[in-house]
């Protein structure tokens, strides 16, 4: 054997493959979505590609980024435990918390957390007022693939406090300390690969990879951000390359909904250090994609009340409402417009309607409760007020 062929042997040998598959942003799309006439997404769909890759793949591993909850029937009916019964059938490995997980409070969050069968992950926020939580989310943990040990940290949006209602007890702390904290304890274990798995934002979350460069990996979400070639999903624009390079570091999302898996293969040295990445893009899940049977028999029992519920009509739309995002937002202007009809006994004269709270658009035809809850799913309240 030549001296050649030994070093390449020396250095495949030495070479760890570290497969990532991932999802974010599902709240709480059970099933598939319709966009312009075709679906896409849906858990058992998700479930035929992360078996798919698991079969095929070296060292796979399965994670999710956050907000799990709120944005259809299936959340108002079953809080989150849908989700985490599918999840598990689908063999997650870790999640870290979203914002959109405590819209119910602390004790809204605990039967989820107490139902899944993989750890729940969240660094920079301070347990230690919300003991009934504090036993069921760490901050960080280990998982073992390959004879390998990978470091996850999980991270949830700084302004979470702003946007959802985790209570009083609980307690926001510094992201920076929280990642430095997490790494010098993972580092204490020998552990040498680390995988940030954050609830942050795209932005936030390559700011997270420039600032601290022991992180190999970020896996993402909160921005719904599809992160692709341009072309490669036909139904959006990307927001940014698959993987985002920053440094040595790669950043990914999932975009949303389980439209599609994120999917990666990073190399590492002996020492820990990534050598390469391949097989790097996002699967998109449309209708090609066959629903696995065993997480399609339990999302159909889940369905039946769904369907009873969702499937009343309460009015009709002959060319459908977007949920488009240029200067004039036809669903928040047909929002806002509600808003005044249902307070003009109050003689109001403006009504305001913040884009993030318009979820979903309406196709043309019958609308259904169902598509209503899917546009409008937070449990908000009108408020009159006077002002000069």
């Amino acid at each position: 054997m030549t001296s050649s062929i030994l070093a390449a042997v020396a250095i495949s040998a030495q070479t760890f493959t570290l497969t990532i598959l991932h999802t974010n942003d599902i709240h709480a799309h059970v099933e598939p979505t319709l966009i312009k006439g075709k679906t896409y997404g849906g858990y058992a769909r998700i479930a035929t590609l992360i078996r798919r890759y698991r079969a095929s793949d070296p060292n796979p591993i399965l994670l999710n980024a956050g907000d799990t909850f709120q944005g259809t029937l299936y959340y108002n009916v079953y809080r989150g435990l849908a989700d985490a019964h599918l999840m598990n059938l689908s063999g997650y490995q870790a999640m870290a918390l979203g914002n959109h997980e405590f819209d119910d409070g602390p004790t809204g969050l605990l039967p989820f957390v107490q139902s899944v069968q993989f750890p729940v992950l969240c660094a920079n926020l301070d347990f230690t007022g919300e003991p009934m939580l504090q036993n069921w989310v760490r901050p960080s943990t280990v998982i073992h693939v390959g004879n390998q040990r990978i470091g996850l940290i999980g991270l949830i949006t700084p302004d979470l406090f702003e946007i959802s209602s985790p209570g009083e007890n609980l307690k926001i702390t510094d992201i920076d300390a929280a990642v430095e904290r997490e790494i010098s304890k993972l580092k204490k274990l020998n552990i040498n690969k680390f995988v940030l798995l954050t609830h942050v934002g795209y932005g936030g979350e390559i700011e997270l990879a420039r600032k601290h460069p022991d992180v190999d990996v970020v896996v993402g979400g909160h921005s719904h951000s599809l992160l692709c070639d341009t072309g490669v999903i036909p139904i959006a624009s990307p927001a940014g390359p698959y993987p985002t390079k920053v440094g040595k570091a790669l950043v990914v999302q999932a975009w949303e909904w389980n439209k599609v898996l994120g999917r990666i293969k990073v190399d590492f040295d002996e020492a820990g250090n990534i050598t390469g990445y391949h097989d790097a893009k996002p699967i998109l899940a449309d209708d090609s994609i066959p629903q696995d049977a065993s997480v399609k028999s339990a999302v159909d029992a889940f369905k039946k009340p769904i369907d009873n519920l969702g499937s009343e009509v309460v009015g009709t739309s002959p060319k459908g409402l977007p949920r488009d995002s240029g200067p004039e937002m036809t669903m928040g202007n047909v929002i806002a417009d509600a808003m005044l009809a249902y307070t003009a006994r109050n003689q109001t004269v403006a009504a305001f309607m913040n884009r993030g709270g318009v979820r979903a658009p309406i196709e043309p035809g019958p609308i259904t409760y169902g598509e209503i809850i899917a546009t409008q799913p937070f449990g908000n309240t009108l408020v009159v007020m006077d002002a000069t």
